[in-house]
């Protein structure tokens, strides 16, 4: 199976729809949402509803902190930017797209393969996938093949083999990894809505369950058009402004 990987969409209808595209001419099989629907961007109900219709069609999605967050109206631990955009956002989505994100599941076991949005080892505690620690933290929290996150918007990937450390291998553009199965693997994805790598191009990944590899990508979309639905609403202009140059 051909499964397309997405993560931290964030409320941004441009950038998930370039994906979306992109990801259809690569003859995907089905569609993976590693968390983070809403939250800073201005269409947290259209990509909602997107992400109900790849679910009614047999894809999957995770719950993220600002999907937890945004569905309750509550923002304790997040900054001044982060809680603006959720109180926008809870008032924004109807009472089914609130009931969606709560009903959201923290993890999917499928085979061989761990889906959470954030650190394996307690996804409902949302801990960052930052360094070797950390890495290892989640590694070490199951016996599958590989584990793939979101959370961070930085693109990662990590293996270990039986009896050492993680280590960091920094994934290519467009380069398929062959997930050795001597190893554990931990892909951690860039985000689709508002990447912070540098790199401002919307992120998705595309897992070959048969083939046993992940090729990350990178898809450039409208970001004008984003922008200026941000200002619109209202939103910090922050959270447009740091679209144009990927931090």
């Amino acid at each position: 199976m051909r499964l397309a990987l997405y993560a931290d969409i964030h409320g941004n209808r441009e950038a998930f729809d370039a994906c979306l595209e992109h990801a259809g001419k690569q003859r995907v099989d089905g569609h993976c949402v590693l968390g983070d629907l809403v939250g800073y961007g201005a269409d947290a109900q259209y990509v909602a509803d997107r992400v109900a219709r790849l679910i009614e069609d047999g894809g999957f999605a995770l719950k993220g902190n600002h999907d937890e967050a945004a569905s309750l109206g509550q923002t304790s631990g997040m900054n001044q930017y982060a809680k603006a955009a959720i109180e926008w956002t809870h008032a924004n989505i109807d009472k089914a797209t609130r009931e969606l994100l709560a009903g959201l599941p923290f993890e999917k076991d499928e085979g061989d393969y761990l889906f959470v949005h954030a650190d394996a080892s307690s996804p409902p505690d949302w801990r960052y996938v930052t360094d070797q620690a950390s890495a290892e933290q989640s590694l070490r929290a199951t016996r599958k093949r590989a584990t793939f996150c979101g959370h961070v918007h930085v693109p990662q990937l990590w293996h270990m083999a039986p009896g050492k450390s993680a280590t960091y291998y920094q994934p290519q553009t467009n380069i398929a990894v062959p997930l050795a199965g001597a190893r554990q693997w931990l892909g951690v994805l860039g985000s689709t809505g508002q990447p912070r790598d540098k790199n401002p191009a919307a992120a998705w990944a595309l897992l070959d369950t048969d083939l046993r590899e992940i090729t990350y990508f990178r898809t450039p979309y409208d970001i004008e058009k984003t922008a200026a639905k941000i200002h619109a609403a209202g939103l910090p202009q922050i959270l447009a402004a740091r679209l144009f140059i990927g931090r």
